[in-house]
């Protein structure tokens, strides 16, 4: 490996480190009006299409399933979520949001789509695209075997 390319993945490093911190904390403050957290906003907006298990959610969030099981449990008994009978694994249950769980939620869309436009706004169409894609590209190359390791 070429110093170059050591320096562009410390960069690469460096850069998602600081925008996952910003994230968090914009996910705080969209999800604090709403009586959620980040993370209960994040488990919850995994599983609004379909029921999933813990470890689904948590491969789906790249998190360990304790971390998820955790926060599950915590919706689970805010009555935000439920466990429903999984009939591909009996002991494997689904997490599902309740209606309470979905209005708060929905709570959040407002200025979800309020921060989605400011972005927009700075960064153009067109750029916010490319970034989302460079973002995914990056993530699926960090998943290739022979980058994993």
């Amino acid at each position: 490996m070429s110093r170059e390319e050591q320096d562009l993945l410390s960069r690469a490093a460096l850069g998602v480190f600081r925008l996952n911190g910003q994230f968090l904390a914009a996910a705080e403050g969209l999800a604090n009006p709403a009586g959620l957290t980040a993370a209960r906003w994040q488990v919850l907006g995994a599983v609004l299409r379909e029921p999933l298990p813990v470890a689904g959610i948590a491969r789906a969030m790249g998190i360990t399933r304790q971390s998820v099981q955790r926060i599950a449990d915590l919706l689970v008994e805010q009555r935000l979520a439920d466990y429903l009978p999984n009939p591909a694994h009996r002991r494997a249950k689904l997490v599902v949001p309740t209606a309470a769980g979905r209005a708060a939620v929905e709570r959040i869309g407002p200025a979800h789509a309020e921060l989605a436009a400011r972005l927009t706004g700075v960064l153009g169409f067109e750029g916010f695209a490319e970034t989302v894609r460079v973002l995914e590209r990056l993530s699926a190359a960090l998943d290739e075997p022979e980058v994993a390791g």
